[in-house]
């Protein structure tokens, strides 16, 4: 229960907790509609707050809310860089270089312009907010992209300009800001470029060293496995605090940098690093959004006319799709790439944050129109999550740039029973891979034309040429039972647990070769072995689909196959769901089950 004080405000406790149950709730609701999670977490945040009055992030947690949004923010960058591997830039390469190099000082122009002349603020107001609004928002990017299931060239472009060019867009204010104080005040010029340079170069210094630093702790056994997160986590933090204190918003640089030489240093323990930021970042993201749309003024939004409105407007259909196509002109990227990248560009926590700073201090220096940055700035951001929740995967799927259409299987091991069980997915419309580091093994699933991939799928080529944004299922079926176990275990993260499944081990039902539940993954098929299925195959069983309907239900079936071996059903839109031990069918009409039978009952007319 909520504990007030007697002026109305919410404990510290208490909303930090509402914080997390309204971010993190409004994400798990967003999954299970379907739906960018970014937009409920707006509008969550803004219910809460102005709306209701329930949470004002001011009121309640007090001077420590500037502080935690700033660390948050520099989490999320941190963790962004870590994502940076230079690996998966691959032909995306000179689309980002171009993005950062020409289209972030482009962009910052076209955004001083819109300022100036659509939002009708002062030169330089619009030169501080312009280069802010280089920054394309990583924590938006990301959930949009786990959503829309791009295909990975596009996917990599975004990623990697929403993150190089938020600690650009930021170091673009900074610069601005300079200016202006010099204008403003008696400041030298000279005074200012030299504290401008030095701070960067102090930030770039920092960040790197901390992470080569890091990199050779972690290597050489200089800091226990388990005191690695919470050690990440403290120079993290003394990284951004140090650059800060030289130069304003220069933690940015670091952190991101800092992430990115760890992210191409090969760590052994890279992976769990990697995840354990992502779920902080989950985290993290959701909190922030909460407590900047909670932190909504109506009163500042007032301020704003109808020119704000053309701001945005032109940010969004010119400024945005001008800078990509000029950064992007003369490169060999097809030209509906260009279009899905030059139509999302959608702004978030960084752009309010790092804006609401600026203008306080552009207020303090008698430019009275910084007043109005925060309001728009968080205007822009609300139209373009919107915009750009609702529209990026409908633009993707009709430029042909997602994925695949429906969530694909990717079964590992070639042999006789996944090539079959490839055959049925094709003719179920459900896309398929089978993947083996044997050549031979592929031979019949190449025959029969199926899409085949030849290397360890729990490799770096894998990872590379495998668009595995389309595949929702992983089958680990060799005939091997511990590769199949690593497999499983190290895919489960990515994939899902409750969507890897691998066929029952030989002596899994012997004590001395149990296996916790960490390890592995879900059993299916009436935990059959590799052995097993592979002799119905050579019993010349097969594999069918039947389709149910209101007078064929799923009683019916298993009446008339008594000795089917129930593997799978795909609902009316085509998504496939493997069947473990524990699962039932959700029976409705249009449902296909997915099943092997053995000869006598293959014969037997099916439904329609």
């Amino acid at each position: 229960m909520a504990v007030e004080t007697v002026e109305g405000a919410l404990s510290p406790v208490a909303a930090i907790a509402i914080v997390g149950a309204l971010g993190v709730g409004s994400q798990w609701l967003a999954w299970a509609l379907r739906m960018p999670a970014i937009v409920l977490m707006l509008a969550a945040g803004v219910i809460a707050g102005p709306v209701l009055g329930v949470f004002d992030p001011a009121r309640d947690i007090g001077p420590l809310y500037s502080s935690l949004v700033a660390i948050a923010v520099a989490i999320i960058l941190f963790e962004g860089g870590l994502t940076l591997n230079f690996h998966t830039l691959r032909d995306a390469a000179e689309g980002v270089k171009r993005l950062v190099f020409i289209g972030a000082p482009l962009g910052w122009l076209l955004s001083t312009l819109a300022l100036r002349y659509g939002a009708g603020t002062s030169w330089e107001s619009a030169a501080v907010f312009g280069g802010i609004m280089i920054v394309t928002g990583p924590t938006v990017i990301a959930p949009l992209l786990r959503s829309a299931r791009l295909s990975r060239r596009p996917a990599a472009l975004l990623q990697w300009e929403a993150i190089l060019n938020d600690p650009v867009g930021a170091i673009a204010a900074v610069l601005a800001f300079e200016v202006v104080l010099v204008m403003r005040t008696a400041e030298r010029v000279g005074e200012a470029v030299w504290s401008l340079a030095f701070g960067i170069a102090f930030s770039v210094a920092v960040g790197a060293a901390a992470g080569y630093g890091l990199c050779w702790a972690f290597r050489r056994a200089k800091v226990p496995e388990y005191m690695k997160v919470p050690v990440l986590f403290v120079v993290l933090l003394a990284v951004f605090a140090l650059s800060n204190a030289v130069l304003h918003e220069s933690g940015l640089v670091a952190v991101t940098l800092m992430g990115v030489v760890i992210a191409n240093a090969n760590l052994a323990s890279y992976e769990e690093l990697r995840r354990f930021k992502e779920h902080a970042t989950i985290l993290l993201v959701s909190g922030v959004f909460i407590l900047l749309a909670a932190s909504l003024d109506f009163g500042a939004l007032a301020q704003l006319d109808w020119r704000a409105a053309v701001f945005v407007l032109v940010v969004l259909s010119v400024a945005r799709p001008v800078t990509v196509f000029v950064a992007l002109a003369f490169t060999k990227l097809p030209m509906k790439e260009k279009i899905l990248v030059a139509t999302t560009g959608p702004r978030g926590v960084v752009l309010v944050a790092v804006a609401g700073l600026f203008g306080e201090r552009l207020v303090s220096l008698g430019i009275d129109d910084g007043a109005i940055i925060g309001p728009l700035a968080f205007i822009l951001v609300a139209a373009s999550v919107v915009v750009h929740g609702f529209t990026l995967k409908p633009v993707a799927r009709l430029l042909g740039l997602t994925a695949s259409e429906t969530p694909g299987v990717i079964l590992v091991g070639g042999s006789y029973w996944t090539t079959g069980l490839a055959e049925a997915l094709r003719k179920a419309d459900v896309p398929v891979l089978v993947t083996d580091p044997n050549r031979g093994h592929l031979r019949r699933a190449r025959e029969a034309g199926i899409d085949t991939f030849f290397g360890d799928i729990l490799s770096e080529a894998a990872e590379m040429r495998i668009e595995l944004a389309g595949y929702k299922t992983v089958v680990a079926a060799t005939d091997n039972d511990a590769y199949n176990t690593l497999v499983a275990t190290d895919l489960g993260p990515s994939f899902g647990r409750e969507n890897v499944y691998q066929v029952t081990r030989e002596k899994a039902a012997y004590a001395r070769h149990a296996l916790p539940s960490t390890l592995g993954g879900r059993k299916f098929a009436d935990e059959a072995t590799y052995n097993e299925l592979n002799r119905l195959m050579w019993e010349d069983w097969t594999f069918r689909l039947t389709g149910l309907s209101e007078e064929y239900g799923i009683e019916e079936w298993r009446a008339e196959r008594p000795e089917a071996k129930l593997l799978a059903w795909i609902d009316t839109e085509g998504e496939i769901f493997f069947i473990s031990e524990d699962d039932d069918v959700t029976p409705a009409p249009g449902v296909k089950l997915l099943s092997m039978l053995p000869p006598g009952e293959a014969d037997r007319s099916e439904a329609a």
